[in-house]
């Protein structure tokens, strides 16, 4: 029922059927093979171009990965959260980085698309941590990655190291920071970025405890890149201008006009203009 609604939509136009919310390799093989059953029609009709979905690196291995192959999965989703051995003991994730790096592996053997998630902001982690967790995405073969800064919900284990002093929480200003760097180099190694920050909704915002939570979080980690970009190639003694695409417009300006305030209070003089001529932003400096 719920691919022929979507279908409906679509006007014509393929696309992928999704299996997310949970490990799909963890639950009874029995129950894959049905729901990927079901999916594979659509395939085989053209309806859909292939199947993706997210598992745990634990939960993968070679048999697993051609029996979802032969069903027409073209993407996995791995919730690595992070590369660092300590940060992912802290947080008791229950995987290892080797068990990233095999699963990562057999996936890519098999000519399927892989696809890394991280998180940052968890217990033990820092910039460093991050920015080398990215290194080694991009070096495992990772095509895809989502960026998930650390959210402490109502119910977690987190609450307990929240109260305990065992575990402070990223803040919203560090996430965009961190993530901004983190989205500069993904883009710029052709790491296609599905999702930054959690996907705003009623039940998120009544478990919200603490952490880096923001309905518009990625499009201020676009804006920080952006900031940064401008930053680098302009100084208080020249004018600065952009030259901007009408879909690039806002994150140029930054959220409340964050960035422009920015550099005013830096007395760097920036105009923005419209031009829908170029594909996303482009920077002048003049004399």
């Amino acid at each position: 029922k719920i691919i022929e609604t979507h279908l409906e939509t679509m006007n014509g136009k393929t696309s992928q059927i999704a299996f997310f919310g949970g490990s799909f390799t963890g639950i009874d093989i029995q129950k894959q093979n049905e729901y990927l059953s079901v999916a594979q029609k659509y395939i085989k009709s053209g309806q859909a171009e292939g199947i993706r979905l997210s598992t745990r690196p634990d939960y993968i291995n070679e048999d697993t990965v051609k029996r979802l192959a032969s069903y027409g999965v073209c993407n996995i989703e791995l919730g690595a959260q992070s590369m660092d051995e300590e940060v992912l003991l802290l947080s008791k994730r229950g995987h290892t980085v080797k068990a990233v790096e095999n699963a990562s592996e057999i996936i890519t053997s098999q000519g399927i698309t892989l696809g890394l998630q991280m998180m940052t902001g968890l217990p033990g982690d820092s910039e460093e941590k991050c920015l080398y967790t990215a290194r080694r995405f991009m070096e495992l073969g990772a095509k895809e990655t989502r960026i998930y800064p650390t959210v402490v919900l109502k119910g977690t284990l987190l609450v307990k190291m929240l109260e305990d002093g065992k575990y402070t929480p990223q803040s919203v200003e560090d996430a965009v920071n961190i993530s901004a760097k983190l989205y500069r180099y993904f883009t710029e190694n052709n790491i296609e970025i599905l999702r930054m920050g959690l996907p705003d909704s009623v039940e998120l915002r009544e478990n919200y405890i603490a952490g880096a939570y923001h309905p518009s979080l990625g499009e201020m980690i676009i804006s920080r890149d952006i900031r940064n970009r401008i930053e680098e190639a302009s100084f208080p003694d020249k004018k600065t201008e952009i030259f901007a695409n009408r879909r690039y417009i806002s994150k140029v300006i930054g959220n409340r006009k964050c960035n422009m305030e920015y550099f005013r209070n830096k007395g760097i003089d920036v105009t923005v203009t419209e031009d829908n001529t170029v594909k996303n932003f482009v920077i002048t400096v003049k004399s």
